[in-house]
């Protein structure tokens, strides 16, 4: 928690702008302060912390019913209630929310009197949270609704709060007595007792009535077949890859494979080994563009193509029933790994936040292996935008695939050498929200043609998407995992103050 922050008039008037132009969504709301507000702004803010985070903005009366500066009430209105929330956002909240802020902005009110709005900003978190007898909140497109209990289990999981790795299976043991689990045991100096016992005295069985189980995670670093076992159990545990001709998957009876697909199974770490080598035998090869007949060199550094597809092992959520896939394209690498990110961790900022394990049974016994993948403490991620860079190619692209039936997140490795002005570009995108025609022209000193192409380039190859709900004139461009609406109203000097 931290102390309110007061902006200066002249800092304050961009962003009371920007608020007024914006929309109620996913990550941004708007109450005027009133006897009822209390209750329901701590709802808001439980939501926000349960979901993508957002900015709750006080003082300011929902568009529908005002419009434009009319909206503006400010905090004057009830200075009681404003009080009695940043009290009981401290004890209301179970477990607490960490990350929230509330900052001040001066400006003037719809009856022409200076007054304040104040902008109350939560993080996303990576726990669950619940308002003190009043429920489990999740934030929808615009407004907030109360969870379920089934719903409160299924963010535990997303989070990263519980995983399925350490269930317990109705797996036979001895089909996990295999010579994976003799080289590891082997490795890891376990001597005394039975198979039964060293798997319990590691975490990775117990007992259920007079028989002892294994823990899935148990079933994956040490069967043979992991995947067809757990088939029963409705999820999956292979890896496909997938070798395209060209830039595009094209679907239909003949897809554009340039070869028959190619399932990978076996324990975990055998998986990671033999993905990482045929991966990197095919772009050794090198790939003939099926556009010009020319044959490309593939520029990813091996160590950013081994921490994809370990990070993708490592990560995936193993309750759902959906393989990795790795597609191979002319242009570009994707791996795809079932779940979201675990905890409080986006795209926009994974490569700041490290990674966080959803599977940490099988990231600490992958690590006891006679020869163990590489999994970096954290520090993974940070290496591969670190290499990215110092091969001047763009950074991995991340995306969270969220309307698909079974969720997803996608790694994209382009193979596309950045131009020098592109660190200038994500700076200042990464600094005001967005980025529009005359600031590139400024920033490269190019004409607005110039620019216009360079801006439709990185459209094209994915590392800008184009504001929503802009006229042609107006445009202005994001990079795909910005939060745009709130980054209009807190810029990141000011974001470091919070």
């Amino acid at each position: 928690m931290m102390p309110m922050i007061d902006f200066t008039p002249a800092q304050a008037v961009p962003r009371i702008a920007a608020m007024l132009a914006a929309h109620e969504s996913r990550t941004l709301d708007f109450k005027r302060v009133s006897g009822k507000m209390v209750g329901k702004a701590l709802e808001t803010i439980c939501a926000f912390a349960n979901t993508e985070g957002g900015i709750l903005a006080l003082g300011v009366a929902d568009e529908k019913q005002e419009r434009g500066a009319a909206r503006l009430y400010g905090v004057e209105e009830n200075p009681e209630a404003l009080d009695e929330l940043t009290r009981k956002v401290r004890t209301q909240f179970n477990p607490p929310i960490e990350f929230i802020s509330f900052t001040r902005l001066p400006c003037t009110m719809r009856d022409s009197k200076a007054g304040h709005v104040v902008l109350v900003r939560t993080v996303k978190s990576d726990k669950v949270h619940s308002i003190v007898d009043d429920g489990t909140w999740t934030r929808l497109d615009a407004g907030n609704r109360n969870m379920a209990a089934a719903e409160i289990t299924e963010l535990s999981y997303r989070r990263g709060l519980r995983s399925a790795e350490s269930e317990l299976v109705p797996v036979p043991l001895e089909l996990l007595e295999t010579d994976t689990w003799r080289s590891f045991v082997a490795a890891r100096g376990l001597r005394s007792g039975s198979f039964a016992e060293q798997l319990q005295k590691i975490g990775l069985a117990s007992k259920v009535g007079h028989e002892v189980q294994p823990t899935r995670a148990a079933v994956l670093l040490f069967a043979d077949e992991p995947g067809s076992l757990l088939a029963a159990q409705g999820s999956r545990a292979d890896i496909r890859l997938m070798v395209y001709d060209g830039k595009q998957a094209v679907p239909g009876a003949t897809p554009n494979l340039r070869k028959a697909p190619k399932a990978i199974r076996g324990p975990v770490i055998e998986q990671i080994d033999t993905a990482v080598k045929i991966v990197l035998d095919e772009l050794a090869q090198g790939l003939i563009l099926s556009s010009s007949g020319f044959k490309t060199k593939h520029l990813y550094p091996e160590r950013v193509v081994k921490e994809a597809i370990v990070n993708a092992v490592v990560h995936r959520d193993y309750r759902l029933n959906r393989d990795i896939f790795i597609r191979l394209f002319d242009d570009r690498i994707e791996v795809e790994s079932p779940g979201v990110f675990p905890g409080n961790i986006t795209p926009a900022n994974v490569d700041k936040a490290g990674s966080k394990a959803r599977n940490p049974l099988i990231a600490q016994n992958l690590r006891e292996f006679p020869v163990a993948p590489n999994i970096d403490a954290g520090e993974g991620v940070k290496m591969m935008f670190a290499e990215m860079a110092q091969a001047k190619l763009y950074p991995p692209q991340y995306r969270q695939n969220t309307e698909t039936a079974i969720e997803s997140v996608t790694v994209t490795l382009l193979n596309l050498e950045r131009p020098t002005v592109w660190d200038e570009v994500s700076h200042w995108i990464d600094t005001h929200g967005a980025i529009a025609n005359a600031d590139l022209c400024q920033i490269a000193g190019v004409h607005t043609l110039s620019a216009s192409r360079m801006l439709k380039a990185w459209v094209d190859q994915g590392v800008l998407v184009p504001l929503p709900d802009r006229a042609k004139r107006n445009m202005a461009y994001t990079k795909p995992t910005q939060p745009p609406d709130q980054q209009s109203l807190l810029s990141e000097a000011n974001d470091n103050k919070l």
